[in-house]
């Protein structure tokens, strides 16, 4: 079997995300998915890696997976060039499925448990849609785009929040309300007034369910190091499950230093590409939960070989979940295959909402457990409609 052509596709409105699809002369079609910078990515896929790609085997993961990023310019980042081979990966993947007639976990060596725990970042229909990403002017708050506007809810109401996301099962949720302060302050300051204002929904959340619900804290890498300490001293009693990138991720040093000033888990990063940059943290004991989105990090490939190193530091891990619904479908397949998954990122407002307007299915949430996918590969494919789109723009390569 070879690869016959390379294909991607985005539209205007998810400015985002980009879908690769590789063609072979089986006619079986691989998906893939990467996010951020489509435009970008799109170029590097046909410009650079089509060359190395086209007439070659799509089952020669790990050879190919190393042809794509045996490049200067591609050192353990989560820049374009690993993104783009993040998304061709996942295809191959699929492709490799979908020729054993298996769905991508069992290729990964078969499920480690029936039933995998969720928790909810509580982003809103509309967040991460459009093309500039920050994280207060993205926010879109007051845009109410469904039952599940949980990123201005966290904000306003968090406990209501946190009690809809415990009717349904799910324990455990993921809040970012120190990011205006951080943004307004260059993350060197926060002014009483506003520490208030971003302690209000630890309080009402623990003041509504008490310890029911789990909560974890994401910082976005906003902060300065003194600054992160000093928030997590704000932040300790209300008992939370993790601080996650509390400062930029280029210094496994730093990070250190911050991971043993609180006994509260530190989680990093889906910032990181490759698996080389974990292992410095790991070896600094840095971090605690291993957490590495696979359509930045180098796709299924690199994100078994993550997990398997945080296994060997007894380290759990947790994919990252913010992004496209391929995206989100692939880490669930990789939280089914690994034995120390701890537990999986999701947003009901986003495969509730825009990621069914985008693709085939949407795997089964339940009880505050995701359920594996079922069929060959992947298990999901784009709708129809996609194809349809008047703001899709697509490009092809061929052998």
């Amino acid at each position: 079997m070879k690869i016959t052509a390379i294909e991607t596709l985005r539209t205007d409105e998810f400015a985002n995300v980009i879908w690769v699809r590789v063609h072979t002369d089986a006619g079986i079609i691989g998906l893939g998915e990467t996010f951020y910078g489509a435009g970008a990515v799109e170029a590097h896929i046909h410009d650079t890696l089509s060359v190395r790609l086209l007439g070659r085997d799509p089952l020669r993961i790990e050879f190919l997976h190393r042809e794509m990023l045996n490049l200067p310019m591609a050192q353990s980042s989560t820049g374009v060039e690993y993104r783009a081979a993040s998304a061709i990966d996942i295809a191959l993947w699929d492709i490799f499925g979908k020729v054993c007639n298996q769905p991508v976990h069992q290729m990964l060596g078969g499920l480690c448990r029936d039933k995998q725990r969720i928790y909810n970042t509580c982003a809103g229909y509309r967040y991460v849609r459009s093309t500039q990403i920050k994280p207060v002017s993205n926010w879109n708050q007051g845009d109410e785009g469904g039952p599940y506007e949980d990123l201005n809810g966290f904000m306003t109401r968090a406990d209501a929040v946190a009690e809809s996301l415990l009717e349904s099962g799910i324990s455990a949720m993921k809040i970012w309300p120190f990011d205006p302060a951080a943004m307004e302050n260059e993350g060197c300051h926060i002014t009483s007034a506003q520490l208030k204002t971003a302690l209000e929904p630890f309080e009402k959340i623990r003041k509504a369910v008490g310890d029911k619900m789990e909560i974890m804290v994401e910082f976005h890498s906003l902060w300065n190091l003194p600054m992160a300490k000093k928030l997590a001293k704000y932040l300790e009693p209300y008992n939370p499950t993790w601080f996650e990138d509390p400062i930029r991720m280029n210094s496994s040093q730093a990070l250190a230093e911050y991971a043993r000033s609180t006994p509260v888990w530190v989680t990093a990063s889906e910032t990181l590409g490759s698996r080389f940059p974990f292992k410095d943290m790991l070896d600094r004991d840095a971090v605690h939960v291993v957490m590495a989105d696979l359509c930045w990090t180098g796709g299924l490939t690199e994100g078994r070989k993550i997990a398997a190193m945080a296994e060997t530091y007894h380290r759990p891990f947790a994919p990252h979940d913010c992004i496209g619904p391929v995206g989100f479908i692939a880490g669930i397949h990789a939280s089914f295959s690994q034995p120390n998954t701890l537990i999986q990122e999701s947003v009901r407002a986003f495969y509730t909402g825009w990621y069914k307007e985008l693709v085939t299915t949407m795997p089964v949430i339940k009880d505050g457990y995701v359920f594996p996918m079922e069929g060959p590969g992947l298990g999901v494919e784009l709708l129809p409609s996609v194809f349809e789109r008047s703001d899709l723009t697509t490009r092809r390569t061929e052998a």
